[in-house]
């Protein structure tokens, strides 16, 4: 792996001396696969997982994550306000698709206000809002309450128009895409909760595919899409606190795509 990089960047590096030399552009480089972010917790949370590929990763990930404390519908508003704080603005939250920093206090169903988004539809398996995928921090982002209408139950691909307080989101008539700083989160917030959710605990069998009319069924897509935006949308600094703050303060359950982007591709 090491040897791998090592000549990638020679290769990056090749190239652009080449480009200056001459005068031409440097051919744009195709995204490099995602690596892990942190290797903390290998000895000890994902100390089951690691060595595995395929269907036992995907098992044994299950195993470990499905150890969750479950909160309330109606404690989402206060726990959003802690995960998704502005690092900017300790009074405000930032919202996930249009990306604006708005009031904690502005939360409720109003034009102007922010709710409660779930980036895994609920539509989508039927789930609600019940204690479990309904209420599940990992997927539940603030988001304002038209742009939130907008996505409705859409399943992500690339392409669509802009409309009013869209950060650089899109939508059609059958997919949204959400703005390029988030889409790796939201790739991981649905493949999360592909293995999260298996039908073994009362609650639907999530499966992502590469579908973008899922309407009710447990399905999410555009698989394929997602993938590439796990790649190339990297997990930050912000999306790493919020799965520490999650973990350490409420569901005592990771995402592991977010320590481990790379299981993206082991599994599917």
């Amino acid at each position: 792996m090491l040897a791998t990089r090592i000549r990638r960047r020679w290769k990056s590096v090749a190239l652009t001396t080449a480009a200056v030399l001459v005068g031409l552009t440097t051919p744009a480089l195709t995204a490099t696969p995602a690596a892990a972010t942190t290797t903390a917790y290998d000895d000890t949370y994902y100390a089951d997982a690691i060595g595995k590929t395929g269907t036992a990763l995907k098992d044994s990930l299950h195993t470990i994550i499905s150890d969750q404390t479950a909160i309330s519908y109606s404690a989402v508003w206060n726990a959003l306000k802690v995960t998704d704080q502005d690092p900017n603005n300790s009074n405000n939250v930032k919202l996930l698709y249009s990306g604006i920093s708005r009031s904690k206090s502005l939360n409720g169903g109003s034009t102007g206000n922010w709710n409660r988004e779930h980036v895994w539809a609920q539509s989508h398996g039927d789930f609600g809002t019940s204690a479990g995928p309904g209420t599940d921090l990992h997927h539940l982002r603030p988001e304002d309450v038209q742009v939130n209408s907008i996505r409705g139950n859409k399943d992500f691909d690339n392409g669509g128009s802009g409309f009013t307080n869209s950060g650089g989101s899109l939508t059609d008539s059958n997919s949204f895409e959400p703005r390029d700083a988030v889409k790796g989160d939201v790739a991981r917030m649905i493949l999360y909760m592909a293995v999260r959710y298996e039908g073994t605990d009362s609650w639907p069998d999530l499966e992502p595919n590469d579908a973008v009319t899922n309407g009710s069924v447990p399905y999410h897509g555009r698989l394929s899409v997602l993938k590439q935006w796990n790649d190339e949308d990297p997990p930050d600094a912000f999306e790493e606190r919020r799965n520490e703050v999650i973990h350490d303060n409420y569901q005592g359950n990771r995402n592991p795509f977010i320590d481990h982007p790379e299981w993206v591709e082991a599994i599917w």
